[in-house]
């Protein structure tokens, strides 16, 4: 039996209602004047899903619209470190928070890292603290009218990702995969979980994809071949992009920077798979 209320189930009164924390039928908020709210998510850690998100926003910045990320990975936030960004949020006097915003292209960013004494503590906290705060990250921060708000969904397939999507009002999720068969099988349960949350797919990322060779330009699959066609087949998904294993983009977040990757080509292919 499914983990999520099944929405033909629902009568459409949510108080008082046993399932209503899990239940994929409960009304979405307010659009808050964002024009567009995409997610990037996977059904596991490790797969570059922050990563992705950043190039995703610098690439909605570069064609010229106002973006934001929403770093909904509380306990393991990597956005203000990928963009240089460690100022804290500010108030705008009337109970809402104003997100720092990048130097270079003024990306809005808000993070449990921008709130935190020690940006190097762990949190240390359980799943109804933790889905308190993204429910704060989009009810009390003051996101004004973006264009675009990219959500950097936490892993997996529970609590934290979950809480996300009945609280944001999601246009839709871009799901990153890697090579690897076991990856494939991960992203399956990811794309099930939106589809019982009434949450389009707007594509697949396969990040980590191959490494280029430096001397022949020979490109290399280190994690063996692709399933992304197979994934396509079985669930009706297009890949927008192959991003491969690259020492800039690694230096480049390293060093707070990612919004100086200049591939436009991958940046269009990316951005072109959404808009």
């Amino acid at each position: 039996m499914s983990q999520v209320e099944d929405k033909d189930s629902c009568n459409g009164v949510c108080e008082g209602c046993p399932s209503q924390e899990g239940c994929s039928g409960a009304p979405k908020p307010s659009r808050k004047g964002i024009k567009r709210i995409v997610a990037v998510g996977s059904g596991k850690g490790g797969v570059g899903k922050s990563s992705v998100s950043a190039l995703l926003a610098v690439g909605l910045a570069k064609r010229g619209f106002s973006v934001g990320v929403m770093d909904a990975d509380i306990t393991g936030p990597s956005i203000p470190k990928l963009f240089g960004v460690d100022s804290r949020p500010s108030g705008n006097g009337e109970g809402k928070i104003i997100p720092p915003k990048t130097d270079r292209l003024g990306i809005s960013i808000m993070s449990m890292n921008l709130l935190l004494d020690d940006p190097k503590a762990p949190v240390v906290w359980r799943g109804p603290l933790i889905g308190g705060v993204v429910q704060q990250f989009w009810n009390d921060v003051d996101w004004n009218g973006l264009d675009w708000l990219v959500v950097d969904l936490p892993p997996g397939t529970a609590d934290a990702p979950l809480t996300v999507m009945q609280t944001v009002a999601l246009d839709g999720m871009v799901i990153v995969s890697t090579p690897q068969e076991l990856s494939a099988l991960i992203v399956g349960k990811q794309a099930r979980l939106a589809e019982m949350m009434n949450v389009p797919i707007m594509g697949m990322v396969e990040n980590m994809s191959h490494v280029v060779c430096p001397h022949c330009g020979e490109e290399l699959r280190v994690f063996g071949e692709s399933h992304s066609d197979q994934i396509e087949s079985n669930f009706g998904i297009s890949t927008l992009a192959r991003i491969p294993i690259s020492s800039e983009i690694a230096s480049l977040g390293d060093r707070g920077l990612i919004e100086d990757y200049d591939n436009l080509s991958l940046l269009n292919e990316l951005v072109d798979g959404i808009v």
